[in-house]
């Protein structure tokens, strides 16, 4: 989505009203950033939003500071620099070393590279979706799998094997269910990878 490197576009402050909405709706898809949630979106802060191409909007804290963007009326998705502060807040798969080179180059990453030896989906049995009154119940465990099954169109974070930090993020086109199941085909559609023009976007 962000492959070549983007301009720098105007910043438009945010109404408060407008902040305390997207707080809810960041809050509503990622329950585990509740704890954080000052330190992400501090109340006294500026939230300003960018236009990007393709109908993308960005949102910043303080003017310099990325924190998630949207696609049309589409979910919140966060900004690596977000999601390497706060690693354990959101759904994640990981990929062998294998697939890393293709998702660094803004590949779909297919169900081979999470399958694999090196690929981490959820354990056998895990509850599917998101289950009222236990979303902070949710985590990684130590083996790198998420605690429950992913459902398509969910946003998710794409980990890779021997690396600490997170890679890309993007929407899941298959759940993880029947990612098992098939073995087969692509299963996330790659939003903002490292080193792409999002993530080299200068702001000031």
């Amino acid at each position: 989505m962000f492959k070549k490197d983007l301009q720098t576009a105007p910043k438009q402050k945010l109404k408060s009203s407008v902040q305390r909405s997207l707080r809810q709706s960041l809050l509503t898809t990622y329950p585990l950033l509740t704890p954080h949630i000052d330190e992400v979106l501090p109340k006294k802060a500026s939230l300003s939003s960018i236009k990007l191409p393709d109908r993308n909007t960005l949102y910043v804290v303080d003017s310099v500071t990325p924190l998630f963007f949207q696609q049309d009326a589409a979910g919140l998705v966060p900004h690596l620099r977000l999601v390497h502060r706060f690693p354990r807040a959101f759904p994640s798969v990981r990929i062998d070393r294998g697939a890393i080179r293709f998702v660094l180059s803004g590949a779909t990453l297919m169900a081979p590279g999470l399958t694999s030896a090196g690929g981490r989906l959820p354990p056998d049995g895990s509850p599917k979706g998101l289950e009222e009154g236990k979303e902070l119940e949710q985590h990684v465990d130590e083996d790198g799998r998420w605690s429950r099954e992913l459902v398509k169109g969910e946003p998710v974070v794409i980990m890779a094997e021997g690396k600490e930090e997170a890679c890309a993020v993007g929407f899941l086109v298959e759940g993880t269910a029947e990612v098992k199941a098939k073995g087969k085909g692509p299963v996330v559609e790659e939003a903002h990878f490292l080193g792409d023009g999002l993530w080299n976007l200068v702001l000031d």
